[in-house]
């Protein structure tokens, strides 16, 4: 495995604290601190993993070789880029950043400096997902469901881009970037003044029709996609991890539907992630959401948010 790598967390909220928890535990990190702004909370969660609270990003920028940040969406332009232009390795939660401008400026930087960027799109890294993409499918028709009860939490951005995205970003690697022809979309605030709720249609250029509905106010948490090709169909319980398969098998005298075994080994998708973003700090290939994926994700999300138009 090699010489560990130094690396720190920035944000230790709802997500962030699981962040901290593998970047002191797994054994190709070597955690050198954390930094929040909330210096109670760092506090405990660093005295809970044994890890050195951090007084700024100066510091943190000092002492690590990469850095995974955690925090709200509107500051990731500005803590991703200051690690990306010190010449570190960037894991930066999802979405890439507030802006389609931001996000292209962390990638030009990432580029420009030779240094790994990462997104954090978690659900990419479920062994369900993984083992679907390993089949290299040919999508005609896709459908996913990502549903949750209301949070105060990612109350900054909408739920495109805080649940949509990842099945967006998802249906886009199943395409192969194909590009997007066209979007339809409604969406709805329901507890927030952002858009709670949301519908939306998109066309690929390779023909195929992708439909999302994501929702932060619903009475239970659902987590599934459909894939459809000519002759095959594939379910997908995220929070189960597994798939579901069958095909159309034509050989006989009567076209007859029989199952598939899709064989699938149970992980934690962040711990995988964590693990791909350290394997690319080392050169290595293998799955990795790269910030030109990240890229591609938040342009097709803020379309859609412009499809829904203001609430």
């Amino acid at each position: 495995m090699g010489e560990r790598i130094a690396v720190v967390v920035v944000g230790v909220g709802h997500l962030g604290k699981h962040h901290l928890r593998l970047a002191s535990t797994l054994p190709f990190w070597r955690c050198v601190g954390a930094f929040d702004t909330d210096a109670f909370k760092l506090e405990q969660l660093c005295r809970e993993y044994g890890v050195p609270p951090l007084r700024s990003l100066a510091e943190a920028a000092e002492l690590a070789q990469a850095a995974i940040v955690a925090t709200p969406t509107v500051t990731h332009r500005e803590v991703a880029g200051l690690f990306l232009t010190q010449g570190k390795h960037v894991l930066v939660e999802k979405p890439l950043a507030a802006s389609v401008a931001e996000g292209q400026e962390l990638v030009t930087l990432a580029r420009e400096h030779r240094v790994v960027l990462g997104v954090g799109h978690v659900e990419y890294f479920n062994p369900a997902v993984q083992a679907l993409l390993a089949r290299h499918p040919r999508p005609r028709y896709l459908e996913t469901q990502r549903l949750s009860p209301f949070t105060r939490r990612s109350l900054d951005v909408d739920v495109v881009l805080d649940l949509m995205i990842h099945d967006l970003h998802i249906a886009q690697a199943l395409n192969g970037k194909s590009p997007i022809a066209e979007i339809r979309a409604v969406g709805v605030p329901v507890l927030s003044r952002q858009v709670d709720l949301a519908n939306v249609r998109v066309a690929f250029a390779n023909g195929c029709i992708a439909t999302l509905t994501a929702s932060r106010v619903s009475s239970e948490r659902v987590r599934k996609l459909r894939l459809f090709e000519p002759d095959a169909y594939f379910s997908v319980d995220y929070a189960e991890q597994t798939v579901s398969a069958y095909r159309l098998d034509r050989s006989g005298p009567e076209p007859q539907i029989l199952p598939v075994p899709v064989e699938v080994t149970k992980a934690e998708p962040l711990a995988e992630e964590h693990r791909a973003f350290a394997a690319r700090i080392r050169g290595e290939e293998g799955p990795f959401v790269t910030g030109e994926e990240g890229l591609l994700a938040l342009t097709a999300a803020r379309a859609i948010v412009e499809a829904i138009g203001t609430p």
